[in-house]
């Protein structure tokens, strides 16, 4: 009895290091970022031998890794939560997809900013890093098919390639979300222009005049509604402006 109790206390002792090393992992990341983290950093961030850090993980990349996959969780609950609180989340797909990313965007500014920086930092050294580069590959299915739940709710286990083609979509337009937010802040989408665009991409795809080309009249039409010029048909922009330039 006393055996299994130490054992027990000795399993718990371990786990909660593991623990503490993710949680110390993600605030050097947000403090320090990716590449400027020192193992010295993350164990005295989480009160842990370094030699703990070894035992856990192997190494420090691949604990850091570890903390950005489990962030990106950590995230999609904390915004689930969010959209069950407000009534979005059983909202239709264009709406969902805005709450969501109304959310991301104001995290990217927030005390969490640090962590979606250090996603960005594993774009450099992925080249030169196979442990890196194997890990990237490795969740990339895990991460299709994670978006694809949760902006889409399909369901992984009954349509698995709905959910990878779908869900690896919305993994590009994700990171190059991020990209051009990180770029510059001020010219970037907000999530209400986000998800028009993605509207007005669906559309044209797969709403087609009987000519075989987009059908422009609802768009000069929400063109004149909103006073978007980039609703209306730049054909005819071109025109007029030759034909102003013909004037004496």
């Amino acid at each position: 009895m006393f055996k299994t109790f130490v054992q027990n206390e000795e399993y718990a002792a371990a786990v909660g290091n593991r623990e503490a090393l993710l949680a110390g992992a993600k605030q050097c990341l947000i403090e320090k970022g990716y590449a400027r983290t020192t193992a010295r950093d993350i164990a005295a961030a989480s009160g842990v031998s370094l030699a703990a850090i070894g035992y856990h993980f192997g190494s420090k990349e691949a604990l850091m890794n570890q903390a950005i996959y489990e962030f990106v969780g950590d995230w999609s609950q904390e915004v689930e939560r969010a959209l069950g609180a407000d009534g979005s989340l059983d909202a239709e797909p264009l709406k969902r997809f805005e709450s969501i990313m109304e959310r991301t965007i104001e995290s990217f500014n927030g005390p969490a900013r640090g962590m979606w920086a250090a996603q960005l930092e594993l774009l450099t050294p992925m080249e030169q890093n196979e442990e890196l580069r194997g890990f990237l590959a490795k969740v990339q299915r895990y991460a299709a098919d994670g978006l694809a739940e949760f902006f889409l709710g399909v369901d992984p286990a009954r349509d698995p390639e709905a959910a990878r083609t779908a869900g690896s979509v919305l993994h590009a337009l994700f990171i190059g979300i991020i990209v051009k937010w990180f770029m510059d802040p001020e010219q970037a989408l907000s999530a209400r222009e986000l998800t028009e665009g993605l509207r007005i991409i669906a559309e044209h795809m797969t709403a087609r005049s009987g000519s075989g080309r987009p059908d422009r009249d609802g768009d000069q039409e929400r063109g004149a509604a909103t006073g978007r010029a980039g609703d209306l048909d730049p054909a005819a922009d071109r025109g007029d402006a030759v034909a102003e330039t013909d004037q004496p």
